[in-house]
């Protein structure tokens, strides 16, 4: 089924990687980029995009890149008009910005809660307001928003702001489903479990397992009934499908990502 997005432009936000390997922005970049779609592709900095590039141009696709802090309305209002600019239209928007930070409600710094709404939510908001003109004038669009396992269930750490955030990717994509599906704009969330990307080797490792890898990775994995960790790919196969016309009449709803580990009650 190659060229499943053949002639369609997709936005890809968070398209780097804070390391080798597959981050799911890096994975969406080089999969829509197979299957046809002209990729602009986007982070706050050019050093985890790089070999996001190179995989892209290996594989033959088109791919053009921005630096956008998409906290910041301005720095999202700048993206979006560029990306109009470079290829005419946004037929696909794909949010995968996001972060955690550990901490229930008594040891989390006010600044750190904020800062985490910003990041996983607020994010989201910018981009879906300045996006959606653009596919309401072209007569509709498909917009894929990342949420997380954390936005639905425990997941084995207080991480309270991460939580609540990802909850309220979920509810923000039904909303805004329903309101523009009138528009032809469908809105759709994927919901990853514990995946294997480079941020966990990274970053998690560091805060939940003393930078024991190999503890946080066999942690993880426990909690999962299929056995095994999906990674980046898993989840731009998922955007894909809710980016392609095979998924014309699915919006409101959520696609999880987690090997059956919401679906346990242990």
């Amino acid at each position: 089924m190659a060229g499943r997005l053949q002639g369609k432009t997709a936005l890809i936000v968070g398209a780097g990687c804070v390391g080798p390997g597959w981050g799911n922005g890096r994975a969406a970049c080089v999969l829509f980029a197979q299957e046809g779609a002209k990729v602009f592709a986007v982070d706050r900095d050019m050093a985890p995009m790089e070999e996001t590039v190179a995989r892209v141009r290996e594989a033959g696709g088109e791919i053009a890149t921005h630096l956008c802090d998409v906290t910041q309305q301005a720095s999202v209002a700048a993206m979006v008009q560029a990306c109009k600019e470079r290829f005419g239209r946004i037929d696909a928007l794909v949010n995968n910005v996001g972060g955690s930070a550990p901490g229930g409600p008594v040891e989390m710094a006010e600044e750190a809660w904020d800062a985490q709404i910003d990041l996983n939510l607020k994010s989201i908001f910018l981009t879906c307001k300045h996006v959606i003109p653009v596919m309401e004038a072209q007569g509709g669009g498909s917009i894929i928003n990342t949420a997380s396992a954390s936005g639905i269930r425990w997941t084995g750490a207080a991480q309270v702001a991460y939580a609540a955030s990802k909850a309220g990717v979920i509810q923000f994509s039904k909303v805004v489903a329903v309101q523009y599906a009138p528009k032809n704009i469908r809105v759709n969330t994927i919901v990853p479990g514990q995946l294997h990307t480079p941020m966990v080797e990274v970053r998690l490792a560091k805060t939940r397992a003393g930078g024991d890898v190999e503890k946080l990775l066999a942690q993880r994995q426990a909690r999962i009934p299929l056995g095994f960790m999906g990674d980046g790919r898993d989840t731009a196969n998922a955007a894909l499908y809710l980016a392609s016309d095979e998924s014309r009449w699915v919006t409101g709803t959520e696609i999880v990502l987690d090997g059956g580990m919401s679906a346990r009650c242990d």
